[in-house]
C-alpha cells in the first residue's frame, strides 16, 4: 500500500516539474490538466473511508424513552399477554409470540391474523391485518 502511494506521489510530481514544449497545442495542455485533476480524486476516497468507519463505531444508538414507558393493558389484553405494566414494544412482541405459538397467521395470506377465542374480543372481528395490530394495541393500553 505504501509503495503504491509513493508511486502515485512521484507521478504527480513529475508532470508538474516538466515544462510543456513550445509547439504543444491546446488539446495537449488540457489533457495534462485533466490528468493532474484525476490523481487527487484517487487519493481522496482512500482518506474518506477510514473517517466513516470511525464515526460508526463512535456513536451508539440510544432507545427513545417514550417507547420504554410502561403502560397498563386492558383486562381483555391481559388474558393474552399478562397484566404487568410493560412498554409498547414489549406488548406488541408478546402478542406476536402468542400469534405464532397458536399458529394464528392465515396460511394463504400471511399478512392476515385469525382471531381465536381470546383475541376476538380484542380485535372485534374474526380476522385483521397485521398493519392494524398497532392501532388495536393503542386502543387497549393506558398510561
Amino acid at each position: 500500500m505504501a509503495k503504491a502511494s509513493k508511486k502515485a506521489a512521484k507521478k504527480a510530481t513529475k508532470p508538474a516539474a516538466k515544462k510543456a514544449p513550445a509547439k504543444a497545442t491546446k488539446k495537449a495542455a488540457t489533457k495534462k490538466v485533466a490528468s493532474k485533476k484525476a490523481a487527487p480524486k484517487k487519493a481522496a476516497p482512500k482518506k474518506a473511508a477510514p473517517k466513516k468507519a470511525a464515526k460508526k463505531t463512535a456513536t451508539k444508538r440510544k432507545p427513545n424513552a417514550a417507547f420504554m414507558a410502561p403502560l397498563m393493558v386492558s383486562d381483555m389484553m391481559a388474558e393474552v399477554i399478562g397484566n404487568k405494566p410493560m412498554p409498547r414494544t414489549e406488548i406488541v412482541r408478546q402478542i406476536w409470540n402468542y400469534i405464532k405459538k397458536n399458529n394464528l397467521q392465515d396460511s394463504k395470506n400471511r399478512r392476515m391474523i385469525n382471531a381465536d377465542a381470546k383475541l376476538k374480543p380484542i380485535f372485534g372481528k374474526a380476522q385483521i391485518s397485521m398493519f392494524d395490530l398497532a392501532k388495536i394495541v393503542n386502543q387497549h393500553v393506558k398510561k
